[in-house]
């Protein structure tokens, strides 16, 4: 069976069979995972032989709710990586307009487009529209969205899949309001990728609605155990938030040496613009470095 195959980040597989090497010997900048990963306890023997229990998922959900400073009025919905909320956000309304502002997360727009939404990606693109989508760093860029400069939609996705290193800017404060919806993505900042743990904020109906698409279990045992223990070590993240700003400032000089311009990013991810793109990209490729290009610049480079 076929898939469309979109682009991303990742990928050391198809890379080691062009520019060869052992796995061990590559180093991944294409994505903007944290490479030190959340320094987590083994699960619990009971957390891979049970079903995930009710008092686990309520207890990962109250450490989102104090890690976040989630509304009182709304809800969290836990899923198996953002991704999988992304795949059934289109569902909760009527297709009709949206504008996803590009170049971003490609996910969002082929998501909606799939569910049959009529897909504006420019930003300039007249409205009204039904629903808005806006990735809050936005990725590549790093762009900051401003509450007020929100496009204005009935069904509105901030995905915060980043913001984690700068959480004074998220606008989590607007999930309570009827139709927004907060995306968090667990495996970027903590460096659990695989984990595959994620979560949407919303109002109580949008959460209940999210939740039946998900189905019973969204989250496994171990994750959800991990989960609870990460987003409630607050020293931990105030840390690694420190050591990722030293990191990016670190690339930055190195990059600047080289030549490349900086463009924008966040503490995980840097885009520069550099002479060729794709000529630097199979240079480090030869050296086991993968870094993440765009098909629509040949210019711009991003490194985690």
């Amino acid at each position: 069976m076929s898939r469309n195959v979109r682009d991303h980040g990742g990928g050391i597989d198809a890379a080691r069979r062009i520019h060869g090497g052992a796995r061990a010997e590559w180093l991944d900048l294409s994505t903007g995972i944290n490479p030190c990963p959340y320094p987590f306890r083994p699960p619990s023997p009971e957390a891979w032989t049970a079903l995930p229990d009710r008092d686990a998922e309520a207890a990962l959900n109250a450490s989102a709710r104090r890690h976040w400073s989630v509304p009182a009025d709304a809800e969290v919905v836990a899923a198996p990586g953002a991704s999988a909320l992304i795949a059934r956000l289109p569902g909760l309304a009527p297709p009709g307009r949206v504008l996803v502002p590009s170049p971003t997360y490609n996910e969002h727009a082929a998501a909606f487009r799939q569910a049959g939404w009529d897909v504006a990606e420019d930003p300039s693109h007249p409205g009204p529209f039904d629903a808005a989508v806006v990735v809050h760093p936005n990725n590549p860029d790093g762009r900051l969205w401003e509450a007020a400069a929100l496009p204005p939609a009935p069904f509105l996705v901030i995905d915060e899949s980043f913001c984690d290193v700068r959480p004074e800017a998220s606008l989590v404060a607007l999930s309570s309001r009827p139709g927004v919806v907060v995306l968090k993505s667990f495996g970027k900042f903590w460096g659990l990728a695989g984990l595959r743990l994620g979560f949407a904020i919303c109002a109580p109906d949008t959460a209940r609605r999210l939740a039946d698409a998900l189905g019973p279990w969204p989250v496994a045992g171990p994750a959800l155990e991990i989960g609870t223990a990460a987003l409630s070590d607050r020293p931990w993240a105030k840390a690694t938030r420190r050591a990722l700003a030293d990191g990016a400032r670190r690339l930055d000089a190195l990059m600047a040496a080289a030549g490349a311009a900086l463009v924008g990013g966040t503490d995980l991810f840097r885009l520069y613009r550099v002479r060729d793109a794709e000529e630097m990209a199979v240079a480090l490729a030869r050296h086991r470095i993968l870094v993440r290009t765009f098909p629509y610049d040949r210019g711009l480079v991003r490194l985690g």
